[in-house]
């Protein structure tokens, strides 16, 4: 009996792990810098690129092929991809937020 309430603890343990982890991964963009890169995107229209095969889903890291774009006073860069306005982290290339 006390082997699997440590066996479950163990268990409940690693899943509290893994889901701290995954939260990490969650960037929180403030109502205020979001009007900013909203407005500054109005502004600087790019391209549109195609991504054969790539999702835009948060946490994708885009090729290093792909040019990203700054936005003043902001630590991420922009790109439009298919259409769609994407937030990239420089550091990693992963896709923070996806506009529509």
């Amino acid at each position: 009996m006390r082997k699997q309430f440590s066996s479950a603890a163990a268990g409940v343990l690693l899943l509290v792990g893994v889901s701290a982890a995954a939260a990490q991964d969650v960037v929180v963009i403030q109502p205020e810098q979001d009007t900013v890169i909203r407005e500054y995107v109005k502004k600087k229209p790019m391209a549109s690129v195609s991504l054969l095969g790539v999702e835009l889903n948060i946490g994708t890291a885009l090729p290093d092929t792909v040019e990203l774009y700054e936005v003043p006073d902001v630590q991420y860069r922009y790109v439009v991809v298919d259409g769609r306005t994407v937030l990239v982290d420089p550091s990693t290339r992963k896709i923070v937020k996806v506009y529509d």
